[in-house]
């Protein structure tokens, strides 16, 4: 077999603020950094154990900017992409790497009931994978705030 597979599938939680750069030509990146968590029972000392692991996310031009206009920090998410190490040099000269998920697909987790302290459960994450343009959150006629892109 000879073709290779870059992806990634990640769920968790955002750890601060999208981070937007814009350039000339009105492209634009946001950057956001993202934990996830593994839970485990250690088994000499029978108590629960959890590791965070954070991933830096990088999404691209509208995606971006969807990304910021509705995420904020602690939100839940599904994203979906593929791994990216980029080579830099700090202030000092020194060769630097970071590895990132370049997003290619994303599903907020997180409704807007959530956020505001509303008592709906969270969508099942498998379904929300399988189903990426379901939102739970209904809207009344005369409610026009969420202007949601799908």
């Amino acid at each position: 077999m000879s073709g290779t597979l870059n992806k990634v599938m990640l769920i968790g939680h955002l750890g601060d603020e999208v981070k937007m750069h814009y350039f000339d030509g009105g492209n634009c990146i946001g950057r956001f950094p993202l934990a996830t968590n593994e839970t485990y029972t250690n088994k000499q000392t029978n108590e629960r154990v959890t590791n965070t692991e954070w991933h830096n996310i990088v999404v691209r031009n509208k995606a971006a900017e969807i990304c910021e206009k509705y995420l904020s920090k602690g939100d839940k998410v599904y994203i979906e992409g593929r791994l990216k190490t980029r080579k830099w040099q700090d202030d000092k000269g020194t060769d630097r790497y970071s590895t990132e998920i370049q997003c290619t697909d994303f599903t907020f987790l997180t409704t807007k009931n959530d956020n505001q302290g509303g008592n709906v459960p969270t969508p099942n994450p498998q379904q929300a994978a399988q189903k990426p343009a379901s939102n739970p959150v209904t809207q009344t006629p005369t409610e026009d705030s969420d202007d949601l892109p799908f």
